[in-house]
């Protein structure tokens, strides 16, 4: 078989792959000359430049989920879904609030991982397990999602030719080549390309579907058709794509919403159960690598609450509604007048029955757009195809490298090896990273009926370290014994309420009677609702001066070094109270006025922007997010450099552990 036999965009597909691939091993070989110690490997040495934080940080908080999944949700559920896109505020936000306190915590300790840090705050071993076991479901079943949309992806642009498992093993082994030997550093830098290729890919497919519909103007002119034809209704009289439909609705399951499950308080919740990206273990090694707290600021506010969402809000909302209008929608195809503004460039791709109205099938439309150019741009196929796989491995590599780190830390070195040497955490670091690619890919290939779910419950579980890290950051009225029932109390609490926990409910012979996201408020909501009145009772009734001495040793540490100076101190308040009011309007309860404030959804002649209501909406409150975060940030010093530089109190970056921490609880 010669290069004749393939298509022309597979060979630009795999040239572009190989091109990538090297740089890959480029750094995978780099990375591997400076870690020189286990601290090196596993954070950098702490040592972890402006940009590359910057460029890291913002890649692993997002993923080939924003690339791949987000359009395809705007498609199938409009605008009302489109609010999902204000993640770019909210997960910035946790690192603006714990942030820049753990980077502190951890040179002034020498935390390599979150569970030393945790483990020495509230002198426990079982906390230590807790935060491995919360990594483990974070990661395993997240590695497992990425690696299946790659094979899914690749799968689909090559037309059947690579199979779906071929592609995950192959794309896996060049993952475990640089992570393994690299370790983090390398992750950060093969991440700085793969944060400017996911940005490109995404706004260049947008331009390409805006290109294709036939400008702005008809793009709004078919948004106006398909409201019109939208049988699916608000139950103000609505349609979907362009209005949310309420506040709340009394719902059993929250997906079987009348008029779409994208309540008011359904994107509160969802939006606020994103957070968890970065209150994940990942990020808090992301913190310990970084060199300085400066780069905290330009990354939370400019690179990814202004840039991506500049992407999210305008590109990702293009393509989304745009693949309507390129034949996606055969519904609308044959609607009155469909036949001036849908150019079917997608239908006649797609045959006969209409793919995307398939259960879960939305997820072809960013494949579809990419193959539209394998005739006459086949590079372009291979190019969007690589920032497409690049988005995928973005957050994958960041907590496979951690989660190795978290497992030779705190299990291997704290209960089997405490003497270990540099050379033997490296080389364990290096087979857990095998260990757990392992196990992701044994996930992807045999576990495809529950990737979706489990990387839904990936996200609500890792919001669940919420507490854990507003006790150590800034409450030290939280207990030991609080923090460690909260959060198996909340684990409980998002799988009772997720779909998984009605399929083990059954399979126990009784059924629960609040199905999946009761009251249309996701998972997340009810699992932090439940962590948090159980941390605060328990911490109520289980104080003791002793341990409240001992955590006020750090809060005394981080008021001393960190706290806002005296002359900034009265704009906290208008801080808060204006992060409020954005979470009530932007979205919250107050989110349903952006339905009709700027024009009535039903009455394309009204839209006072010329876009309608509901987008117009999100935008304005997109703009004021950045601004908050830009207050909170530099404005009030949450995301600045401390005041008073901050001295190690060992001079070996955690390779040395209290022994406070080799005790038993």
């Amino acid at each position: 078989m010669d290069l004749g036999d393939f298509e022309p965009k597979l060979i630009w597909l795999a040239a572009f792959i190989g091109l990538y691939w090297l740089y890959c091993l480029f750094w995978a070989v780099r990375g591997a000359s400076q870690a020189r110690s286990a601290s090196d490997y596993f954070i950098a040495g702490r040592g972890l430049g402006t940009w590359a934080f910057i460029l890291a940080a913002t890649a692993t908080s997002f993923s080939g989920w924003t690339f791949l999944g987000h359009p395809g949700l705007i498609y199938r559920d409009g605008f009302q879904y489109a609010y999902a896109s204000f993640y770019a505020i909210t997960i910035p936000l946790t690192g603006v609030l714990f942030m820049k306190r753990q980077w502190m915590l951890g040179k002034r300790y020498g935390f390599v991982t979150p569970g030393e840090m945790f483990g020495e705050y509230f002198r426990s071993n079982t906390i230590r397990i807790l935060v491995v076991v919360v990594a483990l479901l974070f990661t395993i079943p997240f590695l497992g999602v990425q690696l299946r949309a790659s094979g899914f992806l690749l799968n689909t642009l090559s037309d059947g030719m690579l199979p779906i498992n071929f592609v995950i093993y192959a794309l896996s082994f060049v993952v475990f080549l640089y992570v393994a030997a690299g370790g983090l550093r390398a992750v950060a830098y093969v991440d700085i390309l793969q944060c400017v290729l996911l940005g490109f890919g995404m706004i260049v497919l947008g331009l390409v579907v805006l290109n294709l519909v036939g400008g702005f103007d008809r793009l709004v002119d078919g948004i106006a058709l398909l409201a019109e034809q939208d049988r699916n209704r608000t139950p103000d009289g609505y349609s979907h794509y362009v209005a949310i439909p309420g506040v709340i609705q009394f719902a059993k399951d929250g997906p079987s919403a009348a008029g779409g499950a994208w309540t008011a308080v359904m994107i509160l919740t969802y939006t606020i159960a994103l957070m968890g990206i970065q209150c994940t273990p990942a990020f808090t090694m992301w913190a310990f690598a970084s060199r300085s707290p400066a780069a905290f600021a330009p990354q939370q506010v400019w690179a990814t609450a202004f840039a991506a969402g500049f992407v999210l809000f305008i590109f990702a909302a293009i393509q989304g509604i745009g693949g309507h209008l390129l034949g996606a929608d055969l519904e609308l195809n044959q609607a009155r007048d469909a036949g001036g503004i849908v150019n079917n460039v997608l239908g006649i791709s797609m045959g006969e029955s209409d793919l995307m109205d398939l259960p879960g099938q939305q997820d072809v439309l960013v494949p579809l757009l990419i193959n539209l150019f394998a005739d006459e741009m086949p590079w372009l196929v291979g190019l969007l195809a690589l920032c497409a796989i690049a988005a995928i491995q973005s957050t994958g590599a960041a907590y496979l490298s951690t989660f190795s780190a978290m497992l030779t830390r705190d299990v291997m070195k704290h209960y089997l090896m405490p003497h270990a040497t540099h050379r033997i955490q490296k080389f364990m670091g290096r087979v857990f990273v095998g260990l757990v690619l392992l196990a992701a890919i044994w996930f992807a290939v045999n576990t495809t009926d529950y990737l979706v779910l489990a990387g839904g419950l990936a996200v609500a579980l890792g919001f669940q370290m919420f507490p854990a890290l507003l006790a150590i950051c800034y409450a030290p009225f939280f207990t030991r014994a609080g923090i460690i029932l909260g959060l198996i109390a909340g684990i409980i609490g998002v799988l009772a309420t997720e779909k998984i926990g009605g399929q083990a409910a059954i399979m126990f012979g009784f059924e629960l009677p609040w199905g999946r996201w009761p009251l249309t408020m996701h998972s997340a909501f009810w699992g932090i609702l439940v962590n948090l009145t159980v941390a605060s009772f328990v911490s109520t009734v289980t104080q003791t001066s002793e341990g409240h001495v001992h955590r006020m040793k750090f809060h005394t540490f981080l008021r001393d070094h960190g706290a806002v100076p005296e002359e900034q101190r009265y704009l906290i308040p208008l801080g808060w109270i204006f992060a409020l009011i954005w979470f009530f309007f932007a979205i919250g309860p107050g989110a349903v006025i952006g339905n009709w404030v700027f024009g009535d959804p039903n009455s394309p002649v009204t839209w006072f922007f010329g876009i309608p209501s509901i987008w117009a909406w999100q935008i304005l409150w997109w703009g004021l997010g950045v601004f908050m975060l830009w207050f909170l940030a530099s404005g009030i010093g949450l995301s600045t450099l401390p005041p008073r530089e901050v001295q190690a109190l060992n001079d070996d970056f955690g390779d040395r552990l209290p022994d406070s921490l080799r005790r038993t609880d």
